[in-house]
């Protein structure tokens, strides 16, 4: 009957162009390839394979594809077999399938793919009659509930836009886009394949698990390769620790030297020899190939996506380059069942396989004979009788099973679908016809079932399978059979085998990809600005340890670093030893003076009634040799290790042994002066020359000193403490806390500063005592100490002071008062007492008493010394004064008074 008016495919190519915005192409291919395979069933699914590669410019179809399109062809026809054949699986229930060849194309894909929607469009046939003027009778189209496919995720996307406008489910079997998972913009669509994101997580997860942070990435231009990167980098930044070094892109059409300069670039980086690559094979061989020109082999370490996978036609005569490549693969099993049945195909039993005589005409390179066709000379003649893997090569392509999974996965969820919406029927119901698309898409993403290869089919909410690989490495040296082994796998975590891995020459160590090694202990991380993996170690200097992993911090003031920074420790606490050097010079001039000491007063003691020891003044004597003997004792007190009791002896003894010794040199000197300087102007004696009176005013003296002590006692008192400033050099290993008095410089000084002040005083009275008679001459051995030991403290100032920085200042100043003041009581000593003690020991002839000069001569002789000595001046003048004589009747008066003899020596 024929029919006329507008056509069914017009309408369709304008419902392309306005819901897609793309032009259709000419269906001219169809006289060349049949455009579908037809099997009738009870319900109908959808099917989309790459049955053949793209076309040359303006062909649609190019060669067939054996695996990738008639494998997984087959797979599909062997599922609706083995589930139309199951009494459990859909009873009563047959599946049907309308399959479609996409040729590899997204255009062509859906172009083919409104075949599916046919049904579901209202046709208006309202302006169509037959010749004889009556309606048509048109048939209806078969409707699609479901389809499985596609391949390629391009063609997924370009398909599933436009399945969801009429809510028809998909389930692709091979689409690993993330994009796909969008369930805004796709929510029809389903997949058996885990996403690329799953496999980007199990690729970051297995670079973390080397111990690498610093990577770069190659990616081939399109779907696949640009969004499986952006998944990568996308992860790795949300789990840190992990960085990117370069993001290179594969163009679609490469010039010559491309593959070099991408090669060059990553060189740039050299410190990220990690390579994430998602390419296709052809890309990947062609990056080995650059990588062996520029003579790099084992500078990089590349981690392959399932493009890669255990594939040997990428690594093909490049073995060498690609030695180590980690690679990644969807678990998968091969079937044995479709194994059986796709070798028993053959051209007699398989005719409802359309593309079948093409595959066959190109497995077993052959050709069919066709009615007006002539075959060519050159190819033979196909007998019908080859057999598949037994006349040809034949290895399951790796997708047949999800193809299988996707088929039993639209088949359960059917068969649930119909036992809640019609239980008890036998064969579909009035609920299930038409089936609803968006109530079968629930029954979908709800099954739960082991599949194919015995591991569960499940789908979460965007309608994606778990993610399931396997991880390869590729392994050239010291193994049996170079090539592919497993090492690991990943199901939503990574199990890898880091024991099991090999590297380049057989190094079973893994090869650094940082961009950065760690810090040594004590070292804190400087980050470079921009780059989170990249940093320069700054060592933790000074008194400063390592606080984390950033930052240093001081150590308390009582601490030191450890040796390694990591933590602070206590600093030792010294104190001067009595064994060390700096102890043994002071405590052996001590003892010597003290024996010294000792020895005068006890001479002394036993000579005491002696012209010698009376006419020294043996009340001041005995106190100025306790002074010289205090002095010698605080050695000791200064080494003794510090306490309360110590302490507090110190602040006592320090200055009290000097200004007693100082107090009776000065009232010596004092009263010798006194006594001359009176006498030259009076016959009357001055006051406070008498013993009693000289111990009364050297014990005043004494007194301010012990005041002042008892009032330091009172306001601070004496207590230890542990000084960590004085020996804080810059190497933490040399600081160590003094355990010392709280005794500091200045206080120090303070408290001798008393017994300065005695000894400038004394000093000064020497020196106007010098011109006193020679028979009277005490004070002179007293002028002659007093010089000496402001020499002795004019050199202990600079350096005392001058070591305050030193690292040994406690030793140095230490030593400098003990020996500055055993000196000092040496001076005394030697100058006062040693000549005296010879003379009673050695000259015991002239310890005895003079005869006693006469009032008259006595006063002779003072008068004679003060003349003398003032003709002297005149002469030097150059004139010559004659005064009137003055009578010295002072001195003698007082020595008949005092009955003391002076000893001429």
């Amino acid at each position: 009957m024929l029919v006329t008016g507008t056509s069914g495919r017009g309408w369709l190519h304008l419902l392309l162009v306005f819901l897609v915005g793309v032009s259709p192409t000419a269906w001219s291919h169809q006289g060349m390839h049949p455009r579908s395979i037809k099997i009738e069933g009870d319900i109908t699914l959808g099917g989309l394979f790459p049955v053949h590669a793209k076309g040359p410019a303006g062909v649609p179809c190019g060669e067939i594809k054996k695996e990738k399109g008639i494998h997984r062809l087959e797979a599909m026809l062997y599922a609706l077999d083995q589930i139309n054949s199951d009494p459990d699986l859909l009873p009563n229930i047959t599946l049907g399938a309308r399959i479609l060849d996409t040729c590899s194309r997204d255009t062509y894909a859906l172009e083919q793919s409104l075949t599916f929607v046919q049904a579901l469009i209202q046709k208006d046939t309202s302006d169509i009659r037959c010749s004889n003027g009556e309606p048509p009778i048109i048939r209806k189209p078969e409707r699609v509930v479901g389809v499985i496919g596609a391949s390629g995720s391009s063609v997924s996307i370009m398909v599933a836009n436009v399945l969801r406008l009429f809510e028809i489910p998909q389930i692709s079997y091979a689409s690993t886009s993330p994009e796909l998972s969008d369930n805004n913009r796709y929510d029809f669509f389903s997949r058996v394949v885990p996403p690329d994101s799953y496999q980007a997580q199990a690729m970051v997860d297995i670079v973390k698990a080397m111990g690498w942070n610093y990577v770069s990435t190659l990616a081939s231009e399109g779907n696949y390769g640009e969004s499986g990167v952006d998944a990568f980098i996308q992860i790795s930044r949300e789990a840190g620790g992990l960085c990117v070094a370069q993001s290179l892109k594969i163009p679609r059409d490469p010039k010559p030297g491309e593959f070099d300069k991408i090669i060059k670039r990553l060189m740039e980086t050299s410190n990220a020899r990690g390579v994430i690559i998602f390419a296709s094979e052809d890309d990947i061989k062609r990056v080995l190939e650059a990588a062996k020109r520029a003579n790099l082999t084992g500078q990089f370490l590349f981690v392959g996506s399932d493009s890669w996978g255990a594939k040997i036609t990428p690594i093909l005569d490049q073995e060498d380059m690609a030695e180590g490549a980690v690679t990644i693969l969807p678990k998968r099993a091969s079937i044995e069942g479709f194994d059986q049945y796709f070798t028993s195909r053959s051209l007699e039993n398989n005719r409802r396989n359309i593309w079948f005589a093409e595959f066959w005409e190109d497995d077993f390179r052959c050709k069919l004979t066709r009615p007006g066709i002539k075959i060519d000379s050159e190819k033979k003649k196909c007998t019908g009788n080859e057999r598949v893997s037994r006349d040809s090569t034949y290895e399951q392509e790796g997708k047949v099973q999800f193809v299988i999974d996707a088929v039993y996965a639209m088949a359960h969820a059917l068969h649930n679908m119909h036992q809640d919406l019609c239980p008890g029927s036998t064969g579909v119901c009035d609920k299930m016809d038409p089936v609803e698309g968006r109530l079968l898409l629930s029954y979908i993403r709800s099954v739960n079932f082991n599949g194919s290869a015995g591991t569960g089919v499940l789908f979460n909410e965007n309608g994606d399978a778990p993610g399931r690989y396997d991880i390869f490495q590729y392994q050239v040296t010291n193994i049996t059979n170079p090539g592919y082994k497993v090492i690991g796998q990943w199901t939503n975590n990574l199990r890898l085998n880091l024991e099991e891995m090999q590297w380049s020459g057989g190094n079973k160590q893994v090869p650094d990809s940082v961009c950065s090694f760690p810090c040594n202990p004590g070292e804190r991380k400087k980050m470079v600005k921009g780059v989170p993996c990249c940093w320069h170690c700054e060592l933790c200097d000074g008194y400063h340890y390592q606080l984390d992993e950033f930052n240093c911090e001081l150590c308390p003031f009582n601490m030191r670093p450890t040796p390694n920074r990591t933590g602070c420790r206590p600093t030792p606490i010294i104190k001067l030893e009595w064994h060390s050097p700096w102890a043994i010079i002071p405590v052996f001039l001590a003892i010597l003076g003290i024996l010294a000491t000792s020895s005068v007063v006890l001479t002394f003691v036993r000579f005491n009634d002696t012209p010698i020891v009376r006419a020294s003044g043996r009340e001041l004597s005995y106190v100025l040799l306790t002074g010289i003997f205090l002095i010698y004792l605080i050695t000791f007190l200064m080494i003794a290790e510090p306490g309360a009791v110590v302490c507090a002896f110190r602040r006592l003894l320090l200055g009290l042994g000097m200004s007693i010794t100082y107090s009776a040199m000065l009232t010596k000197t004092n009263r010798i002066y006194r006594i001359f300087e009176q006498g030259k102007k009076s016959v009357t004696p001055p006051r406070f020359i008498s013993p009693t009176s000289q111990l009364a005013i050297t014990f005043t003296l004494i007194s301010v000193q012990v005041v002042g002590v008892f009032v330091w006692f009172g306001v601070v008192p004496p207590h230890t403490i542990i000084d960590y400033e004085e020996l804080r050099p810059p190497n933490p290993e040399l600081a160590r806390g003094i355990l010392k008095c709280d005794m500091s410089d200045l206080s120090l000084i303070c408290c001798l500063s008393y017994s300065i002040v005695l000894m400038v005083t004394c000093t000064v009275y020497a020196v106007k005592s010098r011109g006193v008679p020679e028979t009277f001459n005490e004070a002179k051995p007293i002028g002659f100490t007093m010089y000496t030991t402001c020499i002795i403290w004019l050199a202990f100032v600079p350096i005392f002071f001058g070591t305050a920085q030193s690292t040994e200042k406690m030793y140095i100043q230490t030593t400098t008062l003990t020996v500055s003041m055993s000196l000092s009581a040496y001076v005394s000593l030697g100058m006062l007492y040693i000549p005296k003690v010879y003379v009673i020991i050695f000259h015991p002839e002239q310890n005895v008493q003079k005869r006693k000069r006469s009032f008259k001569a006595v006063a002779q002789a003072a008068t004679m010394s003060t003349r003398l000595s003032q003709k002297s001046n005149d002469k030097q003048n150059g004139e010559t004064k004659i005064e009137p004589e003055r009578p010295q009747c002072v001195l003698l008066r007082l020595l008949v008074d005092r009955n003391v003899e002076f000893i001429c020596m």
